[in-house]
């Protein structure tokens, strides 16, 4: 066949036939070997939480650049941004007949099915993963210790995972953290799903109770869009419209507040100290040149006691960092029992602790029996020396995740109101030592 003359019109059709095959097969060639100088992420794919209403949607497009960012968390930003400035990153949408890659910026709109292709380098630069708990190189799980970590779990369900979190145990690692839940949880807590629990709130580390997980891709999504829009929203909330999230604390503070109950609007900001060697969270004004995050949180007293110390609940209303802990403090002049951070002044006037030891004795760790991870729950109560931070999350109201993805999928429409979701109540008993001081406090 003469493929590089151009054919006449009386051309017959066999001879037609054959050119258009084999101008597939060099294109299908052609295609083959583009392919395989690129990485390909998976086709778009999103569900996420529309931050102006509960609703939960099935959304059809989104950027490039944050496609590329939720794909491949592990890929530096700047590397990301270099790739879209250079121009190396490509589109195939799921129509396309002639295999034609396309440049795409990172404002550009996906649709459903697109598919992102980078350049096959990227995967040199990529810096190796962490390793993890369940890696050939890090010592696994013991059965007393898969025991202890499969107790702590209050509701499980396809798309979530609750734990009640022990006090001393931090949520993430880090630099000088051998064990972290999230790594803990990855290594033994994942049933039968092929993926790990992701975090998608934290705890501090020496504060209890209900930590939630998500334990797929979709369903973590539209956690982390759950938690944070609660603390977008806190500022503009009346009162009025149903909260889709609500979160309980108890904590155990010195003194009593004035009022029973109320509503405290502080805003809190960063500032370091010890010469750069750590920071902490205060009250800010807008005098001030910190920049003030929004802090909202309700408080009510459940129980007052006649040793001078008092039992609150705590609804944090926004997320940020040591919120409670410095509103207790510095707002209502009551800070929780064994927070030395914020209350070192009030522990040291109250005279009932033996402060001078930050950290307890190896003598009097052995006396008790140990758990694992190195923990120590019976330890740490108003009765001791040193009492442990005493402020638990005891309470989580949340929509139905699980149910709530399956009624997108089952629906035409784009959209789900949460509200209109089963929501699911779910409690933590308070640690061994909280309470001890419980039964101290109401005896």
């Amino acid at each position: 066949v003469d493929v590089g003359r151009r054919p006449s019109p009386f051309s017959t059709a066999p001879h037609m036939s054959v050119r258009l095959a084999l101008r597939s097969f060099t294109r299908h060639c052609h295609f083959s070997a583009e392919h395989s100088k690129w990485l390909t992420l998976p086709p778009v794919n999103t569900t996420t939480v529309n931050t102006s209403s509960n609703q939960l949607s099935s959304s059809t497009s989104t950027t490039a650049l944050k496609w590329v960012t939720r794909c491949c968390p592990q890929l530096p930003k700047t590397l990301i941004h270099k790739l879209f400035r250079l121009k190396q990153v490509r589109m195939l949408p799921p129509q396309e007949q002639d295999h034609k890659f396309k440049k795409v910026t990172p404002k550009d709109t996906l649709n459903a099915g697109d598919r992102i292709f980078l350049p096959h380098s990227v995967k040199q630069q990529t810096p190796a993963p962490p390793k993890r708990l369940d890696s050939p190189l890090t010592p696994t799980l013991t059965a007393k210790q898969i025991d202890f970590i499969s107790a702590l779990v209050i509701y499980k369900d396809p798309e979530i995972l609750v734990l009640n979190k022990p006090p001393g145990m931090p949520v993430q690692g880090g630099i000088n953290i051998k064990w972290s839940l999230d790594a803990v949880a990855a290594s033994c807590l994942k049933y039968e799903c092929p993926e790990s629990p992701r975090l998608v709130h934290r705890l501090d580390r020496d504060c209890s109770g209900i930590l939630v997980m998500g334990r797929t891709k979709t369903s973590t999504t539209v956690l982390h869009s759950i938690f944070r829009d609660k603390t977008s929203r806190a500022s503009d909330d009346n009162g009025t419209e149903k909260r889709i999230l609500q979160r309980k604390y108890w904590a155990l503070v010195l003194g009593c507040p004035r009022r029973s109950g109320g509503l405290v609007t502080a805003p809190l900001g960063k500032v370091v100290v010890d010469n750069g060697k750590s920071d902490r969270i205060t009250i800010v004004d807008n005098s001030t040149s910190l920049s003030p995050q929004h802090a909202i949180t309700e408080y009510r007293v459940i129980a007052s006691s006649s040793h001078g110390y008092t039992w609150l609940e705590l609804s944090p209303l926004t997320g940020r960092k040591h919120q409670l802990r410095v509103h207790c403090a510095e707002v209502l002049g009551t800070p929780i029992v064994g927070d030395y951070k914020y209350g070192w002044q009030a522990h040291k006037k109250w005279g009932q602790f033996d402060l001078s030891n930050p950290e307890d004795s190896t003598e009097e760790l052995l006396k008790e029996e140990a758990l694992p991870f190195g923990l120590n729950l019976n330890k740490g109560s108003i009765s001791d020396k040193r009492p442990h931070l005493h402020l638990h999350c005891k309470q989580i109201v949340l929509p139905d995740i699980s149910q709530a993805l399956q009624n997108v999928q089952s629906l035409s429409a784009l959209s789900y109101d949460l509200s209109a979701v089963k929501a699911l109540e779910l409690e933590a008993d308070l640690p061994p030592f909280m309470k001890k001081s419980w039964d101290v406090t109401n005896s």
